[in-house]
């Protein structure tokens, strides 16, 4: 009976927290940092007769680039060790990243992964002010200082440049650091005032996206930042109904199940983040700098690092700033992480993550040993008094005080507590909830081959490639062979179990690993492993203690 109240609770459980998990993941804040800001007056300099030349002649450190713009914009191409990113000169916006060592899918013949979706048009990183206090910035055509349209950054470091000169006199420099050895890059912002009149207003730095409404992620997905040391995750339904943040900001990003991109400043700054969801699923998060005055003749900068890249615990952590933050598994997230770093730890001495997912549950199975021995001890004791409750039932079935009162007079006698063998199976509960989230979201197991037919462990397992569809399966369609075997450990668990009195739960016993394997069909492969090799050691360790209390 213990083992069907535990197996109906995990059900349960399991659905409550899917349920909780796709319609709420809410993060609160606390803690400030010290405001600065960074402004400074600028040499003036010679306004040139036309707008389409702009030369700049300040303190001696800056270099002094005459540059012709012309009426259509260059793509500057720049391409290193990590990544390839296109930069064009209208808005001077990122409007293409691909990562060089990830690939959209498992094939051989996949393109690599473009972080930047082909609706955002007019790419990201793009800035203007709040206020709109020098109009056409958003959609000006810069000028770079690029000599060639294509780079080639195999080491050290490489500044590009670009220029855009308001009819009113405003000059906007956008200046890309790039490196050869990060995905960190440095991003300048300059406004140099040669007009008339003082620019009093918020300039901002926008990452832009596309989501689809239903993307069929159960990870988060959407805009986040990191706002008083504390994690803010929106989800995107909630944006019209709250749509600025306030606070100290470390960054802000978009994310993907396995991907992002940060706005990170180099100075945190109390100030604001603002995020717009137009139709059909474009988004735009905006970090907003706090509002200055640029008086004529002066000049302001400010700078940041933007990141573009793989949500791995390992390198978000090499790079600082908290990025590592980013990643949250929920409420077990103190439970997921050391899993997941202990994973990688396997992983770093036997190179296959399915052997990894199998040596980790072994561990997590022995630490539980004595909880779930004595959960089963609990079970075969209760078993062996079966006939006994049959007969107080029996007796005093229309007296339930009596029954009850007769019920805990045998527990008492046997010394058998009627929660032994559900409470330690019940503390394993947030280790699964913590294992399941790790293991749907961490980039490790995205594209890793296990063996055989199961060549990603991310994705749900799939022997053969079916063209028709099937109940319940999500596509692609194949035989899941994992999730079959699953189920057929959960029935021979249940078979072990003592049978119930009760047949309503008894006919819900025999349903169950039905319903689990359903609801598994979709998982990915490396959950299922875990799972199913879990059950098998159960089986093992429930044999075992039977044999010794028989």
């Amino acid at each position: 009976m213990d083992q069907a109240r535990f197996i109906i609770a995990v059900a349960l459980s399991f659905l409550v927290f899917l349920a909780w998990d796709y319609f709420y993941n809410d993060e609160k804040p606390a803690t400030k940092v010290e405001q600065t800001a960074v402004g400074q007056p600028a040499v003036k300099t010679e306004t040139p007769e036309s707008a389409k030349d702009i030369k700049l002649q300040q303190k001696p450190s800056y270099v002094t680039p005459l540059v012709k713009a012309s009426e259509t914009s260059r793509v500057i191409k720049i391409n290193t060790p990590f990544y390839s990113l296109n930069i064009n000169e209208k808005g001077a916006a990122i409007t293409s990243f691909v990562l060089s060592n990830y690939r959209e899918t498992i094939n051989a013949d996949s393109p690599n992964k473009e972080l930047i979706p082909k609706e955002v048009e007019t790419g990201t990183i793009r800035s203007g002010f709040a206020g709109n206090s020098v109009p056409g910035i958003e959609n000006a055509l810069f000028v770079s200082d690029a000599d060639s349209e294509t780079v080639a950054l195999k080491e050290g470091n490489k500044e590009i440049s670009f220029y855009w000169k308001s009819p009113q006199g405003v000059i906007i420099e956008k200046k890309y650091n790039l490196s050869a050895d990060t995905y960190l890059i440095g991003l300048t912002v300059k406004i140099i005032n040669q007009s008339p009149e003082s620019i009093k207003d918020k300039l901002f730095v926008s990452l832009n996206s596309f989501y689809t409404e239903n993307s069929g992620s159960q990870s988060f997905e959407g805009p986040s930042a990191l706002i008083n040391n504390s994690l803010e995750q929106i989800n995107l339904k909630d944006i019209e109904e709250k749509n600025t943040y306030s606070g100290v900001f470390k960054w802000i990003a978009v994310q993907d199940r396995y991907f992002m991109a940060a706005i990170i400043p180099k100075i945190s700054l109390e100030t604001d983040m603002r995020l717009s969801l137009k139709d059909k699923g474009y988004l735009e998060v905006r970090y907003l700098n706090p509002e200055k005055e640029i008086r004529p003749g002066t000049q302001e900068q400010v700078e940041f690092n933007i990141f573009f890249g793989p949500k791995s615990m390992n390198l978000l952590g090499s790079l600082g700033y908290d990025l590592n933050k980013s990643i949250n598994f929920g409420w077990f997230d103190f439970l997921a992480k050391p899993t997941l770093y202990f994973m990688n730890f396997i992983y770093g001495f036997i190179p296959n993550y399915g052997v990894a997912i199998i040596l980790l549950t072994v561990i997590i199975k022995l630490l539980f040993w004595p909880l779930g021995s004595k959960s089963y001890k609990s079970m075969n004791e209760m078993k062996k008094i079966q006939p006994l409750l049959a007969g107080i039932k029996e007796k005093y079935g229309n007296d339930k005080k009596r029954m009850n009162e007769e019920v805990m007079g045998l527990y008492k006698t046997y010394k058998i507590n009627p929660l032994g063998g559900c409470l330690p199976m019940v503390a394993q509960i947030p280790v699964f909830f913590a294992l399941y989230r790790m293991l749907y979201e961490t980039i490790e197991l995205r594209h890793a081959p296990f063996m055989f037919w199961i060549k990603d462990l991310s994705a749900p397992d799939r022997l053969f490639s079916f063209a028709f569809s099937i109940p319940f399966m999500e596509p692609p369609y194949g035989i899941p062979v994992l999730t079959i075997i699953m189920g057929a450990t959960m029935f021979i668990q249940q078979k072990m179990t003592p049978a119930v009195g009760d047949p309503t739960q008894a006919k819900m016993m025999m349903i169950l690993p039905f319903v689990f394997t359903v609801i598994f069909v979709n998982f990915s492969a490396g959950l299922v492993l875990y799972w199913l090799l879990n059950n098998i050691l159960s089986i093992l360790q429930q044999y075992i203690i039977s044999r010794k209390t028989a």
